[in-house]
């Protein structure tokens, strides 16, 4: 029996390490019913490429592409404008869109994919979270029957290529200079190591896991700048590595979502993540968890997923609907944290630290100190049983008014096992 195939022709927008990638499968595999047609790009002359087939259009004016017979528009320039812009005015006109634009889906995709609808066209943006991972297409169809209650996930390749190259003997900066020169890492590497790019990868997952729709700016983003060498040493004694970690978990009628670095188990998928790779854990009522991990960043991964959406369009696919709801961030997870602290030792010191934390009803679990490391300069680990970061920053507030103290002290939430874990 014959499938029928929609005969679609399709403009990329932007020919970057991903439109690049993009036009190359289309161009080697040629799927069926799919043609390239057309390509955009700032100062078009520099990027054209011998390997393209000449009938495809090079232009550097968008209304080129909106006022010709394209079906479909790869939107590959990411960031919100002009990429916001364009996506909605070809979808006003009838085109549909694919795309792999995190930010913008995370900001605006609810309104884009009403547009959509509205006009008979499709939004797809399978590559938006994890590349070539098919955490969307698995939360939209494989994963719709269940009641998802949680994601953890490492969502952003450069955090977990420069953590990666920490956990064996590296310092941040160092690596970070690495980053950047294989391109994993941008000039300002703002978006990657802060946080932000996780969280919109976040806000996504939560909308078609969770049916919650979160406001990104309400999620806590901490910085894995303050991560240093010292603390993977610490990490090993507790049995653990350090990863960029971002969560969502429905409590009640509220999500608590956060993103940063955290105590991982070895024990855990999260922690067997190296390089640039990424690992989503979708946490279901019914099925229980479920992992997918892979390459989750560059040109070819991300293009891989690019090209399934539009060979789905092709096919007369349509993505599942899951209707959210807005919702709030309420609460804060409580879990286990570990404080290091670098001090010029005396007495009395862990007396003092005790007696802060007790001043605000946090308990001490242990104490780790590793030996080789003189009384001037010398760090420890003090973890501590569960409880708020609010209150955890309270205590450490008047603890940081230590004279002893040498450098700020730096905390990390420990990831417990689910069947550990309780929230406030």
């Amino acid at each position: 029996m014959s499938v029928s195939v929609s005969n679609l022709k399709v403009a990329i927008l932007g020919f970057g390490t991903v439109g690049s990638s993009v036009a190359r499968i289309l161009c080697d595999l040629k799927p069926q019913g799919i043609e390239l047609t057309h390509i955009y790009n700032r100062n078009v002359a520099r990027k054209r490429a011998e390997w393209v087939p000449s009938p495809v259009h090079w232009t550097e004016d968008f209304e080129t592409i909106l006022a010709s017979d394209v079906n479909v528009v790869l939107e590959l320039v990411g960031g919100l404008d002009p990429a916001g812009t364009w996506v909605r005015r070809a979808l006003e006109a009838g085109k549909s869109v694919v795309t792999a634009n995190k930010k913008l889906i995370a900001f605006h995709g609810i309104e884009l994919e009403k547009l959509a609808r509205s006009k008979g066209a499709h939004l797809l943006y399978g590559a938006a979270v994890a590349g070539g991972i098919p955490v969307i297409p698995g939360l939209q169809q494989g994963l719709a029957g269940d009641q998802v209650t949680r994601i953890e996930g490492i969502l952003n390749g450069t955090c977990n290529f420069i953590l990666s190259k920490m956990e064996e003997g590296a310092e941040f900066a160092d690596v970070l200079r690495e980053a950047q020169g294989h391109g994993y890492a941008e000039a300002d590497p703002t978006e990657d190591v802060d946080g932000y790019d996780a969280r919109a990868k976040l806000v996504i997952l939560s909308r078609l896991a969770l049916r919650a729709d979160i406001d990104p700016e309400q999620i806590s983003c901490r910085s894995i700048r303050e991560v240093s060498a010292i603390d993977f040493e610490y990490a090993r004694e507790l049995g653990c590595t350090i990863r960029q970690i971002a969560r969502a978990e429905l409590r009640g009628g509220d999500v608590l979502a956060s993103v940063g670095p955290m105590l991982v188990s070895k024990a855990s998928p999260l922690a067997w993540s190296r390089g640039t790779e990424n690992t989503v854990l979708v946490g279901g009522r019914y099925g229980g968890d479920v992992v997918f991990s892979g390459h989750g960043a560059g040109g070819h991964p991300t293009a891989v997923a690019v090209v399934s959406d539009v060979i789905g369009i092709a096919h007369g696919s349509r993505a599942v609907d899951l209707p959210s709801r807005k919702t709030a961030i309420g609460g804060e997870f409580l879990l286990r944290h570990s404080i290091r602290f670098v001090v010029s030792d005396q007495p009395g010191i862990i007396a003092e630290i005790a007696l802060a934390l007790a001043e605000q009803g946090i308990n001490i679990h242990a104490i780790f100190q590793k030996p080789g490391y003189g009384k001037s300069n010398l760090p420890f680990v003090v973890t501590v049983e569960p409880c708020a970061v609010s209150t955890l920053q309270r205590a450490l507030a008047r603890i940081g008014k230590m004279t002893c103290l040498l450098e700020k002290q730096f905390d990390l939430q420990i990831l417990e096992p689910e069947e550990d874990r309780i929230s406030h």
